[in-house]
């Protein structure tokens, strides 16, 4: 496996949304494809470098295994009631935490693996049925979730990436 990541093709949501939850998973491929792309082409040293002095623990690949702990979470384990088990459990969270064996392209591979899955535990849900596991949130609200938390995590992946190598953009 290479030890950076590829970028991948981006589509802006379709305009005339009639559909909420197809507008919901849109925007999210949308904002998913964006993280992936931040990451692509850096190599594991600028991926894993740590350079903003308030928050040590915060890396390019980190950000992206927290949003791939963030998606099985809300989506396999809390929407679909999966007993997969949670990529979070701990304090402090370790789904920042990089390992040795983690590069751009196999956390990537991950995060992208995590979609599918994601994906899958919320077919067939309407937008206002219950999560399954505790049924405290409704379909609506966790895609709503995944999209905001993507997206803010998203702003931390500029920083990183601008500061890696100079590349700035969508």
């Amino acid at each position: 496996m290479s030890n950076t990541s590829s970028s991948v093709e981006r589509a802006w949501p379709r305009t005339l949304a009639d559909d909420e939850l197809r507008l919901q998973w849109e925007f999210l491929r949308f904002l998913r494809a964006t993280a992936v792309n931040k990451v692509a082409g850096l190599s594991r040293s600028q991926a894993i470098a740590t350079p903003l002095a308030t928050s040590p623990g915060m890396t390019a690949l980190g950000v992206v295994k927290h949003l791939t702990a963030a998606e099985r979470w809300w989506f396999s384990i809390e929407g679909g009631g999966s007993d997969l088990p949670s990529l979070w459990d701990g304090s402090p969270d370790p789904s920042w935490n990089i390992t040795d064996e983690d590069t751009p392209a196999s956390v990537v591979a991950a995060y992208q693996a995590e979609w599918a899955q994601s994906e899958g535990a919320l077919v067939g849900m309407a937008a206002s049925e219950r999560s399954r596991r505790k049924g405290e949130f409704t379909v609506r609200w966790l895609l709503a979730h995944l999209v905001q938390e993507t997206a803010r995590h998203l702003g931390h992946l500029d920083f990183l990436r601008e500061m890696a190598d100079g590349e700035v953009g969508e």
